[in-house]
């Protein structure tokens, strides 16, 4: 198993969305109760721009962890199966505040087949390695109340809830 950190070019980036972006959300909006994908646009062509560009920042990042890849070919085209991610980005404290930089983690993903498998954990140690290089400090993240996977994923790794989110309808 390999980590390979994701490229902005637009092959790559599509299989990415395709095998590994869309299922995570399609399992999202089956989980949490508050959370669904719009159903009239094809969320591949509307997410590959916007992921393009965000993956052309220095304070963005994304790893793919593929089974099966090999050093000499390229992302688009591996033959190894996408087995899960990790997408990151640089959370500079404003000089206001007296708070160390962050590192917040914008999503993880880790495919059935490989859950259980220490891959998530090696997913944190790459992001990590990051933040040390970026001078960050902490991470950060924003789980969905409903997700106790995850949140117990997260209590097991030593993240403590800081805050509460909440959201309301304009027309309440």
């Amino acid at each position: 198993m390999e980590i390979v950190e994701l490229s902005a070019k637009e092959p790559a980036v599509r299989r990415f969305i395709e095998e590994l972006w869309l299922p995570y959300y399609r399992e999202l909006e089956s989980t949490v109760d508050v959370f669904s994908l719009a159903d009239d646009v094809d969320l591949v062509a509307e997410e590959l721009p916007f992921r393009v560009d965000r993956l052309d920042s220095e304070a963005y990042r994304t790893w793919i962890a593929v089974d099966g890849f090999t050093d000499r070919t390229p992302l688009a085209g591996t033959d190894g199966e996408f087995a899960g991610y990790i997408a990151a980005e640089i959370d500079e404290a404003p000089s206001v505040f007296d708070r160390p930089d962050r590192l917040f983690i914008c999503d993880i993903y880790v495919a059935e087949p490989y859950r259980g498998t220490g891959l998530a954990d090696d997913l944190f140690d790459r992001i990590g390695n990051w933040a040390r290089e970026a001078g960050c400090e902490e991470f950060s993240l924003n789980p969905h109340v409903d997700n106790d996977r995850a949140i117990a994923f997260y209590k097991k790794l030593g993240f403590e809830r800081t805050q509460y989110h909440m959201v309301a309808s304009v027309d309440d």
